[in-house]
């Protein structure tokens, strides 16, 4: 429990970070696919860094999947800015996948955490959010890139919240 409750910032950051990354994508709905693949790329690739980072700091119990969320994280951003010509299909399928694999990483992560915090659920949420993401961009693919700038705008700042959620409640432990 003390390792978890001393690293409550690692998800405040990473909540923070998508927060920001989905507002820039509501606010500037028609950037170019370079823009939104860095964007993404680089989001993915801090958020994938700080999993790894947060994985040696908890038990380990959680270790595994935060390593899990942490390569799958850093493995989409790098696909994304090393390919920054990617078509809007294939960086859907990259943010599709990501989101999923990711998602259901969080939830297993999440319901080992309810053993320890009551009532958890905000790492759940975020990560069902995550899921449902990736499977509504793979069941309309021909959405467009603007579906795209909106759809990933929302998760992001959803997701973002769950994670500043989940670390105020992890701070209160520390109290």
């Amino acid at each position: 429990m003390e390792h978890l409750a001393r690293t409550w910032w690692l998800p405040l950051v990473r909540g923070i970070v998508a927060i920001l990354f989905g507002i820039l994508a509501l606010i500037w709905p028609a950037i170019t696919l370079l823009v939104l693949v860095t964007f993404f790329g680089a989001w993915v690739l801090v958020d994938g860094i700080f999993s790894i980072f947060s994985a040696f700091r908890h038990g380990a119990r959680s270790r595994v999947w935060a390593v899990v969320v942490g390569v799958i994280g850093i493995l989409a951003g790098f696909a994304a800015l090393t390919w920054p010509g990617i078509t809007s299909l294939a960086l859907l399928y990259v943010v599709a996948f990501w989101a999923i694999l990711t998602g259901l990483a969080e939830i297993v992560d999440g319901i080992q955490l309810r053993k320890v915090i009551e009532n958890e659920w905000t790492l759940i949420l975020g990560g069902a959010l995550s899921v449902v993401f990736g499977v509504l961009l793979l069941i309309w693919p021909a959405a467009g890139l603007l579906s795209i700038v909106w759809l990933l705008g929302i998760f992001a700042v959803l997701y973002g919240i769950a994670l500043v959620a989940l670390s105020i409640r992890l701070k209160k432990v520390t109290t």
